[in-house]
């Protein structure tokens, strides 16, 4: 009868271990799925970089480089604008700081003013 007990205490510790390595297999695979993600995710900032590259001259990349340091969300918008042009054919040759500066200009959101009055 001692043995049983045993037994038993022996086949838990082996289902507790079988179910940790598991568990660690599972957090393994999920770093393999993050790596995979992160790996498309440099390629699709590549390739972006890439048609920025060809479609812009290198004052425009300038330009939008100095928009993206100062407001981010309002570079990010202006490249995925770019990036649209260029995918649908509407740029003809290279976007020149001139033509960069008209695109800020038309994107940029309408400014308020405060007009401040002491009394």
């Amino acid at each position: 009868m001692s043995s049983d007990p045993s037994d038993e205490e022996l086949e838990k510790l082996r289902q507790e271990k079988m179910e940790q390595l598991q568990e660690q297999g599972g957090q393994q695979g999920q770093g393999v799925d993050e790596e995979a993600m992160e790996a498309q995710r440099e390629q699709r900032e590549a390739q972006k970089k890439a048609m920025l590259r060809k479609h812009l001259t290198d004052g425009a990349r300038k330009r939008l480089n100095t928009v993206k340091m100062s407001k981010p969300e309002f570079g990010e918008q202006v490249e995925q604008q770019v990036l649209a042009l260029a995918q649908s054919g509407r740029i003809q040759g290279k976007i020149d700081e001139e033509k960069m500066k008209a695109l800020l200009k038309e994107l940029q959101p309408d400014q308020q003013s405060f007009d401040i009055q002491r009394r």
